[in-house]
C-alpha cells in the first residue's frame, strides 16, 4: 500500500541543566565554583534512503521524541549530549510545517537529510558566573527547550515517465507489459487506486522508470473520481505518456479525450502541460479500433502531434512506443549536457 502523505509530531531533546558545585579539595581553600555545563539536546533528523517506497510506517508512529541532554556535574564535568534520532523516508519526500504551505526540504538524493527539530543548548554551570564581586555564585542556567512542531511529509515519486489517462484506458496492462511490475488489472474503472512503479529495460545496463498514475476523469479538479491528488507524482517526471482509449464501444473523439486530460492537468499545475510528452492510442486490437484511429488521427496531425497506436494486451506497437520514449529521454539528457 502506497502511503504518500503523513502528519507527524517531532520534539527535539531539551538541553541539560547547568550544575551548581564547588571544589572541596585538601590544600585548596576556597576552591571556587566548579559546576559543569549541561549537555546539548539531541536533534530529530529526517533522512532519505533507498529501498523504502512508502510513508506507511510513519502513519502508525506519528510522535517522535529525541533524548534530552545530560545535566552538568561537579569538577567541571559537562553533561552528555543527546544522541540524534533519524526518521527514514523514501527518496522524493518533501517536508513542510502543518500550518504553512512553504516547503522546508525536498529530499531527492540518497543520504540527504534535514534537521526537522534542533535540540536545546545545555545550560551553563555556575563556574561561568564567577566574578570579582561574586566569587561563589549559587546559580546556573537551565537547559534550553528543544524545538517541537507538527510536520507534513509528502512523497512525490521519482519516475522518468508518468502515464496519465482516463480510467480503464489500459495503463496498468501497459506497465505490466513493458516491465516486471504486477499492478492490479481488471475490466472496470478505477482499478488502480495508488501509483505503481515499473522499471523498463531498454538495453544492456540501460532502463527507465515508468509510473502508472490512477485514472483521472473530466472535472477531477472539482473532486470527481479520485480527484487530482495523485497528480503530484508526475511533477518530477521528465516525460508524460498520455494513454488514450480506442475502445470502439466508446465512440469518443480521442483528441477531445487528450484535450480533457491536458485540461485537468492544467488545473492542477499549468507548468506540467509544458513537459515533453508522447501520445499512445491503446486497444488497437479491438475490432473497429483501427478505423477509429485512422479517422481521428487527423485531429492530431493538424496540431502537429504524433500519436502511436498500441495494444497493451497483445504487445502490438509496444516496441515502437518504448523506443520513442527512450529517444525522448535521451534527447533531454543531451539538452542538459
Amino acid at each position: 500500500m502506497l502511503v504518500d502523505q503523513v502528519k507527524i509530531f517531532v520534539k527535539a531533546g531539551d538541553g541539560g541543566k547547568g550544575c551548581i558545585a564547588f571544589r572541596r579539595e585538601k590544600y585548596i581553600p576556597r576552591g571556587g565554583p566548579s559546576g559543569g555545563d549541561g549537555g546539548r539536546g539531541s536533534d530529530v533528523v529526517i533522512k532519505a534512503i533507498r529501498n523504502i517506497y512508502t510513508l506507511l510506517d510513519l502513519r502508525y508512529q506519528q510522535h517522535y521524541y529525541a533524548p534530552k541532554g545530560g545535566n552538568g556535574l561537579g569538577s567541571d564535568m559537562h553533561g552528555r549530549s543527546g544522541k540524534n534520532i533519524e526518521i527514514k523516508v523514501p527518496l522524493g519526500t518533501t517536508i513542510r510545517e502543518s500550518d504553512s504551505p512553504l516547503m522546508l526540504a525536498d529530499l531527492i538524493k540518497e543520504g540527504q537529510q534535514y534537521v526537522a527539530a534542533k535540540g536545546g543548548r545545555g545550560g551553563k554551570g555556575n563556574k561561568h558566573f564567577a566574578s570579582s564581586k561574586n566569587r561563589a555564585p549559587k546559580f546556573a542556567q537551565p537547559g534550553e527547550c528543544g524545538e517541537e512542531k507538527w510536520l507534513v511529509l509528502e512523497l512525490k515519486l521519482l519516475a522518468d515517465v508518468a502515464m496519465v489517462g482516463f480510467p480503464n484506458a489500459g495503463k496498468s496492462t501497459l506497465v505490466s507489459r513493458v516491465s516486471n511490475a504486477k499492478p492490479k488489472i481488471a475490466d472496470y474503472p478505477f482499478t488502480t487506486l495508488f501509483p505503481n512503479l515499473g522499471v523498463v529495460p531498454t538495453g544492456e545496463f540501460e532502463s527507465f522508470v515508468i509510473a502508472d498514475i490512477p485514472g483521472i476523469i473530466k472535472d477531477a479538479h472539482v473532486g470527481k473520481g479520485l480527484g487530482l491528488r495523485f497528480l503530484k507524482h508526475i511533477e518530477r517526471s521528465k516525460l508524460l505518456l498520455y494513454v488514450l482509449d480506442l475502445s470502439a464501444l466508446k465512440s469518443i473523439n480521442i483528441f477531445e479525450e487528450f484535450e480533457a486530460l491536458k485540461n485537468e492537468i492544467h488545473f492542477y499545475n499549468p507548468a506540467l502541460t509544458q513537459k515533453p510528452h508522447i501520445i499512445a492510442a491503446n486497444k488497437i486490437d479491438i475490432p473497429g479500433a483501427v478505423q477509429i484511429f485512422e479517422e481521428q488521427r487527423q485531429y492530431f496531425k493538424r496540431k502537429g502531434l504524433d500519436i502511436y497506436p498500441i495494444s497493451a494486451a497483445t504487445g502490438e506497437g509496444i516496441k515502437t512506443l518504448v523506443y520513442q520514449i527512450k529517444s525522448g529521454l535521451d534527447n533531454q539528457k543531451k539538452g542538459i549536457d
